[in-house]
């Protein structure tokens, strides 16, 4: 089974910034789509940002377009988000997904245990 692990989450005052970094525990095979979803207490959880593996097309949230960016990883990294000027709605758990292509099953999700982001004054 695929195992991701988040990381780069944190607490920083309006205005900071994260990256956050999804790690494998081993080389994916034919992904369609790599994403960071986030859950706030209390709410739903929401797609933050994705890309198309092959495209590389991007997909943003409205309220994070112009300060946040997903990018393929490197260094041990799958994707990453890096994110500028955080907000205090921004605060979150933040989970990284990976869309993965089967012949059998189709198209299957994976996802990390996320990592906690806290912005506050």
């Amino acid at each position: 089974q695929v195992q991701l692990v988040e990381s780069g989450g944190g607490l920083v005052q309006p205005g900071g910034s994260l990256r956050l970094s999804c790690a494998r525990s081993e080389t994916i095979s034919q992904i369609y789509t790599l994403g960071w979803y986030r859950q706030a207490p209390g709410k739903q959880r929401e797609l933050v940002a994705r890309i198309q593996y092959n495209t590389e097309t991007k997909y943003y949230l409205d309220s994070v377009k112009g300060r946040f960016t997903i990018s393929k990883g490197n260094a041990g990294s799958l994707v990453d988000l890096q994110m500028n000027n955080l907000q205090p709605e921004d605060s979150a758990v933040y989970y990284c997904n990976v869309q993965k292509l089967q012949y059998i099953a189709g198209i299957a999700d994976f996802w990390g245990q996320g990592t906690q982001v806290t912005v506050s004054s």
